[in-house]
């Protein structure tokens, strides 16, 4: 009896060891190993068909070997086609074309054989990217100012223009290349300012810079309001969320760890609400009444929020990550490999639907048709992993997760529109983390709205394919002055639309 009890503890000792060696082995995958999206062969075949997955991915799945069996991209329709390579690329036709002629040396204008001279008959053309360094420049600006000779009809001069800084010492360009540097290209302003004195010798101050970006970002709160309305008036919503530091500037020395919530339309626009905190107050507050879809990761302040007849619906892409975790830590693995499998070729159903530019309601027959078969498998493998794996180890913790979510993540056989993953969410977001590594926090918590909304609209531009640019040197100039009422016609998809 004792050698049985002794044989127990020593099982049991052996299964927290390995449980703890894995998460030590996840952790320094994460930290030196490469990204979490970037797998080895476990992952998909057809990233590249997947909304919201980044180029980077793909170039990282395009040297490993094809999947076998039942998971090949296309296995309800067998081999898929190979692509053709797309050739020689060619530079953007609206571009401006500035011509140069390059003249033939004298000794080639002259025939070596009669001596006389050669005629042009044509030209050998070919085309390169050009680029001319930026040129700064003062713009002076002269406003009549008229009167008349009888002296009795007073002095009248010509109204001030519209800018987004009034009496500012920079133009309405140099303002939005200062929010575009920071918020696209991830340039922080400190590093702005000393680029601008290099090339201009113009002094300008972070602090002076920051005020500008603040000014904007007050400018468009209201549009944002305006999006978010538009936003709660659909039927679809996906959400996540990401950390920022932010100073408190209250003596400890420390920052605060704040967050972004992104809430968006996959096809639409995109709304950052700024949270001093992680807890359910903030998507409450956010969402409302609001009685759509909403589709998310597991995370539990999503749950019991919005309207009484809010849905749920959950991300396969999370799903799918636990078990490619195990993989990574045990490659060849006979459990979490198969489960990846199986997911992998649910994806593949959409995929065929995109291939064939299937329209919602046809993709909709296609998964009623293909998918149930496929979620069974993937449920069985499940169940039968979890009765083997310890609670504690990476594997059990993916079993978990996927049968607790399992009524969200089977939603898209009831609801047409509904994504298999919230992979665009999650892209809405990487340009925080990116940025976040340059521009380092937020300057005070006061910042963090302002912050949100510029970071709304430049987002939202990002995804209906509109220039931020154009955009915002259409609707910034005049803002502070914009009734209320007009609101609803400045956000960039109803401005897009108009446009």
């Amino acid at each position: 009896m004792l050698i049985a009890e002794l044989q127990q503890k020593l099982q049991w000792s052996e299964l927290q060891r390995s449980a703890l060696e894995e998460q030590l082995r996840l952790k320094r995958i994460k930290k030196y190993g490469v990204g979490s999206e970037k797998l080895s062969n476990l992952q998909l075949e057809l990233l590249e068909e997947e909304p919201g997955v980044s180029q980077a991915e793909i170039e990282a799945e395009s040297e490993r070997p094809p999947l076998n069996g039942e998971i090949s991209a296309v296995w309800i329709q067998g081999k898929r086609k190979a692509k053709k390579h797309p050739g020689r690329q060619t530079l953007p036709a609206h571009l401006p074309r500035v011509e140069r002629v390059i003249a033939c040396p004298a000794e080639q204008c002259k025939c070596g054989v009669c001596g006389q001279e050669k005629v042009i008959i044509g030209y050998e053309i070919s085309e390169q990217l050009e680029v001319e360094p930026a040129q700064y420049f003062v713009q002076v600006s002269k406003r009549e100012k008229r009167a008349c000779r009888c002296g009795r009809g007073g002095v009248m001069t010509a109204p001030v223009a519209k800018r987004i800084i009034e009496k500012g010492l920079v133009s309405d360009r140099v303002v939005i290349q200062t929010l575009v540097n920071k918020y696209c290209s991830h340039l922080p302003l400190y590093r702005q300012s000393a680029t601008l004195k290099q090339e201009s010798g113009l002094e300008l101050s972070r602090a002076t810079m920051d005020g500008w970006v603040m000014q904007v970002g007050q400018m468009l709160m209201p549009v944002v309001e305006a999006l978010k309305k538009e936003l709660l008036g659909g039927s679809y919503l996906q959400a996540d969320e990401t950390p920022v530091a932010v100073q408190m500037h209250d003596g400890r020395g420390h920052n605060h760890q704040a967050y972004l919530w992104q809430y968006s339309h996959p096809q639409g626009a995109v709304v950052f609400d700024f949270r001093l905190g992680r807890g359910r107050e903030g998507p409450k507050q956010f969402l409302g009444k609001y009685g759509g879809i909403l589709q998310t990761d597991g995370y539990v302040a999503y749950e019991k929020v919005g309207g009484p007849g809010l849905v749920h619906a959950g991300c396969w892409t999370h799903c799918r990550r636990g078990f490619a975790n195990v993989a990574k830590l045990n490659p060849g693995d006979a459990v979490a490999t198969p489960i990846v499998e199986k997911i992998n070729a649910l994806f593949a159903i959409d995929a065929v639907a995109r291939e064939q530019g299937l329209n919602i309601e046809a993709r909709q027959a296609l998964r009623r048709e293909k998918a149930p078969a496929v979620l069974d498998k993937i449920k069985t493998a499940v169940e039968s992993a979890r009765a083997s794996a310890l609670p504690g180890s990476t594997l059990g913790k993916a079993c978990e997760y996927a049968l607790g979510q399992w009524p969200k993540l089977i939603r898209f056989l009831d609801y047409p529109e509904l994504e298999l993953s919230t992979n665009l969410a999650e892209n809405s977001i990487r340009p925080i983390a990116v940025g976040r590594k340059n521009w380092i926090h937020v300057g005070d918590p006061q910042a963090g709205p302002k912050v949100a909304a510029i970071l709304s609209i430049i987002e939202t531009c990002r995804r209906i394919k509109l220039s931020v640019r154009e955009y915002l040197a259409a609707v910034l100039p005049g803002m502070a002055n914009v009734q209320l009422q007009r609101l609803s016609d400045l956000t960039p998809t109803a401005w897009a639309a108009q446009h």
